[in-house]
C-alpha cells in the first residue's frame, strides 16, 4: 500500500481537540492488517487522505460530478463521487456516498450498530457520519459494484431503508420528544415516523424542483433546527397559558433550587435574581415580579421559552398543545440563507395528521407547478409573494404571521376584496371632493 505524505492533514491533529484526520488515519492502518474479506479497496481510506492533502495543496476540488448512479427503483439515497486523479489515487476511483434513513429521533441499539458498522467495513471504507445535517446514517465511500450489494443487505439483514437525496423528499428528523423531554407539546416520532412512511414515494423517487425538508420540532426549543433549516417546520407550542408554580418560584429566588436545571459554566454567578435574569429577559416585556408572586401577560407571550428553561420546576409549558406550522427555510443556495415563515399559527397534532396532510399536498402542488428547477420553497415564495402563498394553501392572512405591521403607507387591494369594486369608491370620491 502506498503511504502518502500528508503534512497539511497533519497540522489538523494538533490540539486539543479530536481530529478526523487521526479516525482516518486509524481506519487506514486497520484495513492494511485486517484479515476480513473486503469487497472494495483495501487502500481506500489511505488514498483519500492523500486526495484531502492534494486538495489542500492545489486549493481545488478533485471529485468529479456524480452523474447518475443509484439502486435499481430508487432515484435518491446514494451521492455519486468520482475522483478526477484516478491513476494516482485507484483506491478512490469511485468512491460513493449512501444515506440511511435514521430512527426517529435517532434510537439505536448497539447490535444495529455493530451490523452497520461490520457491513460498512465490509462493503464499503468503513468511515461514517453519524449524522448528516438532513439526519441520515452517512456511509462514506463504495465502488459501484457494492451498491446493490448494501442495498440488499440493509433492507433484508437490517430491515433498513436508505434516506432521501436529490430533488426529492429528505428523510424527515425529530428531536427526541415525548420519549425523554418534559416540553414536547406533541409526538415527534409518531409523526416523524407516519410521515417517512406516507411519502415513500417522494422519499425515494425525485420529483420536485429541488430538496424538501420536513423537520419535527417538539417545542420552541427548537432541537432540531426546524425553524433555520426545515422547508416545512413543524413546532410544537400550546395556547392556553403557561402553568406557575408559586412556591417553586419562591424556591428559585430563595436559593432553595438551582436554576437552569443546575446548569452551570464553572463560575460561580452569585445569588439567583429573578428580575435580572427573567423578567427583564422576557422579548415582549409580559413577565412581572412583585417580591411574592410571578405575574404572566399570557397574551403577549411569544412562547420563546426562556422563562421556561431557566426555571423548569416552577413553569410548565400549557395544557392546550399542539404545532406551529413554518415554511421556508434553507441555507444559502439561490438568495441566501432564509428563516422560515409562520404560516399557521396553531394546529392540534394528532393521529392520522389529515388536516396537516391535505396543507403538504397543497404546497407541493403549488411548488411542483410554479417553482423553477433548484429552487426552494422559500425562494419560491419569496419571488411570488406570501400573499400568493397564502392563497395557495386556503388560509386567511392572521396578525401572528408578522413581526411588525407595514412601516410604508403604501397597502395594496385586491378589487374583489373591496366591496362594489373600484368603480363605487372613485365615484363616492369625485361627488364627495367634486366643486
Amino acid at each position: 500500500m502506498t503511504r502518502h505524505k500528508t503534512p497539511l492533514l497533519d497540522e489538523l491533529e494538533k490540539g486539543n481537540w479530536p481530529s478526523f484526520v487521526s479516525d482516518m488515519k486509524q481506519e487506514a492502518e486497520a484495513r492494511e492488517k485486517t484479515d476480513v474479506d473486503l469487497q472494495t479497496p483495501k487502500e481506500c481510506v489511505e488514498d483519500l487522505l492523500g486526495l484531502l492533502e492534494l486538495t489542500y495543496v492545489d486549493k481545488v476540488v478533485h471529485w468529479k460530478h456524480g452523474g447518475i448512479v443509484g439502486v435499481f427503483g430508487y432515484g435518491g439515497g446514494v451521492i455519486g463521487r468520482y475522483c478526477d486523479q484516478p491513476e494516482e489515487f485507484p483506491g478512490v476511483r469511485d468512491f460513493h456516498t449512501m444515506r440511511v434513513n435514521q430512527p426517529s429521533s435517532k434510537f439505536y441499539s448497539s447490535e444495529y450498530l455493530r451490523q452497520i458498522c461490520e457491513l460498512w467495513e465490509r462493503r464499503g471504507s468503513g468511515l461514517t457520519n453519524m449524522h448528516g445535517s438532513t439526519g441520515d446514517i452517512i456511509l462514506l465511500g463504495t465502488t459501484t459494484p457494492q451498491l446493490e450489494e448494501v442495498f440488499w443487505e440493509l433492507t433484508h439483514n437490517l430491515d433498513q431503508d436508505l434516506g432521501g437525496s436529490g430533488s426529492n423528499l429528505r428523510t424527515p428528523s425529530c428531536c427526541i420528544g415525548k420519549a425523554r423531554c418534559e416540553f414536547a407539546c406533541y409526538d415527534t416520532q409518531a409523526i416523524c415516523t407516519a410521515f417517512t412512511m406516507e411519502y415513500q414515494d417522494e422519499l425515494h423517487r425525485p420529483a420536485f424542483p429541488y430538496k424538501f425538508k420536513f423537520k419535527f420540532d417538539g417545542c420552541p426549543n427548537g432541537c432540531v433546527a426546524a425553524i433555520a433549516r426545515a422547508d416545512m417546520s413543524i413546532i410544537g407550542t400550546w395556547r392556553d397559558d403557561i402553568r406557575i408554580d408559586q412556591e417553586a418560584v419562591k424556591a428559585y429566588v430563595g436559593g432553595e433550587i438551582k436554576p437552569n436545571g443546575g446548569a452551570h459554566s464553572g463560575r460561580d454567578w452569585g445569588g439567583f435574581d429573578i428580575q435580572k435574569e427573567v423578567i427583564d429577559l422576557c422579548p415582549t416585556e409580559c413577565m412581572s415580579w412583585d417580591g411574592k408572586k410571578l405575574g404572566i401577560y399570557n397574551k403577549e407571550c411569544n412562547r420563546c421559552m426562556h422563562c421556561i428553561n431557566v426555571m423548569p420546576r416552577a413553569l410548565r409549558i400549557g395544557e392546550d398543545t399542539g404545532a406551529s406550522i413554518l415554511f421556508g427555510a434553507k441555507a444559502p443556495i439561490l438568495e441566501g440563507a432564509q428563516m422560515s415563515t409562520l404560516t399557521v399559527p396553531f394546529m392540534k397534532i394528532e393521529e392520522p395528521y389529515e388536516e396537516l396532510k391535505d396543507l403538504v399536498e397543497k404546497v407541493w402542488d403549488y411548488w411542483s407547478e410554479e417553482g423553477k428547477n433548484r429552487e426552494r420553497l422559500g425562494e419560491l415564495i419569496q419571488r411570488e409573494g406570501f400573499q400568493k402563498f397564502l392563497e395557495v394553501c386556503e388560509l386567511d392572512a392572521d396578525p401572528r404571521m408578522i413581526q411588525e405591521p407595514r412601516s410604508n403607507p403604501y397597502i395594496f387591494w385586491k378589487e374583489e376584496d373591496v366591496p362594489g369594486g373600484w368603480d363605487r369608491d372613485i365615484n363616492e370620491y369625485r361627488k364627495k371632493h367634486q366643486k
